[in-house]
């Protein structure tokens, strides 16, 4: 979808912490209200602005059915409604989108936009099937089971990894590779005391008995180097990924402001221009394809090339997806994820791809502006991508 008067006025992301981590007991609908309560204080944004917002979340949790209305009024916005959204690791991309289509049909001026999703302590879904022996009750582990079986090919995620490494011939040390880069760019983003990430990372405030504790860096970040990732053993015996080539799942959330171009002139600074959101669907169990279409979609509908853009974040819970975008596309891995991925912080679903636009954002206005792309892929072989473009006006 092609977009032109549309602006990500604001950015942000919470910490990201491991599965189990500090997070774990904190609802994501209260994380939400936590971080994107601050993150609006912190810009000295007026919630007053808001007149729609869009949820993202792809893990049930407690109040969760009213969706949106279990955000906005915590923050103040009292008569602000709207649609919840889940597509699955696309579910960031999907919730620009929505967002967008609102700023660029003339509906609403200002959108907030936000994803948030704990995997932690995953709901047990039980279904009712009275109709089986002593009527017993079908369930499903709402987290780690969608991660074992695709209902369309049975294979899991991990199998689609594999499966593309096989069909391209990735070796094991090409991947120890690309996953040695992205720890060594995340790394660059903590130099000086986080201050790359300390422009767009909120703080989290967990409530407790005696008080609250403060989430301020991710959680969970393994130190990464070629004698250790050469130690890991795959994860399947004949494969070539391991749990040092792969992502781990988390808790967060990210958010963001849109709105015409006019109205993030008038707040100063560069404005970014969201310039189009797309998506696409590969053959059956090959996931780290589909960011691949889904880009060169995006890029068409923007009316560019790869050759136009200055740097390219991912959502990449396997080394493999970035391997095979730079394969296919020519676009050098260096150039790719300049202050690491989700692939090194963990993946929290929902908020991941928000986050990893936000730091793309970061980086183009560090290097004085140019255009990004942000493409992930997604359960179902599936993967959204977008355009940004980050100019002085």
């Amino acid at each position: 979808m092609r977009l032109d008067n549309v602006a990500i006025t604001l950015g942000w992301s919470s910490p990201f912490t491991r599965w189990q981590g500090p997070l774990s007991e904190l609802s994501s609908i209260d994380l939400a209200v936590d971080v994107t309560g601050r993150a609006l204080a912190a810009r000295g944004f007026d919630p007053g602005e808001v007149t729609h917002a869009v949820l993202g979340t792809t893990v049930p949790q407690a109040t969760g059915f009213y969706g949106v209305t279990s955000v906005t009024p915590r923050l103040g916005m009292l008569a602000v409604t709207g649609p919840l959204i889940a597509q699955a690791c696309a579910t960031s991309a999907a919730v620009l989108q929505t967002a967008a289509v609102q700023v660029q049909l003339g509906a609403h001026r200002t959108v907030l936009a936000v994803a948030t999703d704990r995997t932690s302590n995953g709901p047990l879904m039980v279904y009712p099937a009275p109709a089986r022996p002593g009527g017993a009750p079908r369930t499903e582990h709402w987290v780690l089971d969608p991660m074992g079986e695709d209902p369309t090919t049975n294979d899991s995620m991990l199998a689609t990894a594999e499966n593309v490494a096989a069909d391209e011939g990735f070796t094991r040390q090409e991947l120890d590779d690309v996953t040695l880069l992205r720890h060594e760019q995340y790394r660059s983003a903590l130099a000086a005391d986080r201050a790359v990430q300390r422009r767009y990372m909120v703080e989290v405030h967990v409530p407790g008995r005696k008080g609250h504790t403060v989430v301020a860096e991710d959680v969970g970040v393994h130190p990464a180097t070629p004698a250790g990732l050469a130690k890991l053993a795959p994860v399947k015996p004949d494969g070539v990924v391991t749990y040092g080539s792969q992502t781990h799942p988390g808790d967060g959330t990210a958010g963001a402001v849109l709105s015409t171009v006019d109205a993030a002139r008038a707040l100063g600074g560069g404005v970014v221009r969201l310039k189009s959101v797309a998506f696409a669907r590969v053959e059956p169990a090959r996931m780290p394809k589909a960011p691949v279409p889904a880009a060169l979609a995006a890029l068409a509908d923007a009316g560019m090339d790869i050759t136009g853009i200055d740097v390219v974040t991912t959502h990449n819970p396997f080394a493999v997806n970035d391997l095979y975008f730079h394969r296919q596309t020519g676009f050098p891995l260096d150039r790719m994820n300049p202050y690491g991925s989700s692939i090194v912080y963990g993946h929290p679903q929902g908020p991941t791809g928000l986050r990893a636009v936000v730091e793309l954002i970061e980086a183009l206005r560090a290097r004085g502006g140019g255009r990004g792309l942000f493409t992930g892929c997604a359960a179902g072989d599936t993967a959204g991508a977008l355009v940004v473009e980050v100019a002085d006006r």
